[in-house]
Order: structure tokens, then C-alpha cells, then sequence
């Protein structure tokens, strides 16, 4: 049940970001998390979107697109309530590559967004501790 993260890999120059998202704004696409990892030439814009094809087809055909699979859990909008998810990951030997987080429209949540060596496991450890992780038809659902 991991969710569908868009990596759009775009030149490090002014506008190329501006642009990029209004592309995707104008295709109508709600952008619900976005992170830029930036490099001297290049920078990475990972987005969690409500629509994965529509946000494929906004974009310029010479940006370079990757779907990766990760995990978002929901938990709850309260100090220490991060330390738990790692936690539980950490104690199962998952390998967090990195993390970013959002927001939703339900009042005392919180949201992140977790790129992890084994989506899968990391998914059933959470649940198993009682942890919310979300679908892409989520993202599309109450999140969009």
C-alpha cells in the first residue's frame, strides 16, 4: 500500500521551479508535499500529487520523471509521536533513506513521508503497532 512519490529531476536555475509547479498547477493537480534536494547543476523536486498522470503529463518533456514507492503514515499531531514510527522501524533493522513531512485538512494530524529500503516491511511493522500508513487513493480521496 506504499504511495506513488514523483521525483522530477530540473535544472538549478531561477524560474525552473516556479514553472515546473505552475505547470502542474494549471493541469489542476493539488501538490500535497513537495521537498527540493538541490546540486550545483541539478535539483531534485520529490511531490506526493492527487494525480500521478496528469503531473506527468504537465511537465516539460525534457524533465526526467521517476516514480518511487514510499510510505506515509498518519499519526497523531503531538510531541514524540515521529520518535515512535522511527522507533518501531528502527527496532526491525528498516533503513530510512529520508523523510519529509505535510499536512492534511483533519485537525490534529500530521504527515510524513518516509523513503525506506523495504516499503513493504516497514508497512506491516507499522500496523502492527498501530500506526496509519496511507494509499495513493487516499492522497486522492481526503487529502486532494
Amino acid at each position: 500500500m506504499a504511495i506513488t512519490q514523483l521525483s522530477a529531476f530540473l535544472e538549478n536555475s531561477p524560474g525552473t521551479l516556479c514553472d515546473t509547479v505552475a505547470a502542474i498547477t494549471e493541469a489542476g493537480v493539488n501538490i500535497r508535499a513537495l521537498s527540493v534536494a538541490d546540486t550545483k547543476d541539478f535539483g531534485i523536486l520529490r511531490m506526493i500529487v492527487s494525480d500521478i498522470e496528469k503531473t506527468k503529463a504537465a511537465l516539460s518533456a525534457d524533465t526526467m520523471v521517476k516514480e518511487t514507492p514510499v510510505v506515509a503514515v498518519r499519526m497523531n499531531d503531538t510531541a514524540g509521536a515521529l520518535k515512535e514510527v522511527l522507533c518501531a522501524l528502527k527496532s526491525e533493522g528498516v533503513n530510512i533513506e529520508y523523510v519529509y513531512a505535510f499536512t492534511g485538512s483533519e485537525l490534529g494530524n500530521a504527515y510524513v513521508v518516509l523513503r525506506v529500503d523495504e516499503p513493504e516491511k516497514a508497512e506491516d511493522i507499522l500496523a502492527k503497532n498501530g500506526t496509519r500508513t496511507l494509499s495513493d487513493e487516499d492522497i486522492r480521496q481526503f487529502l486532494s
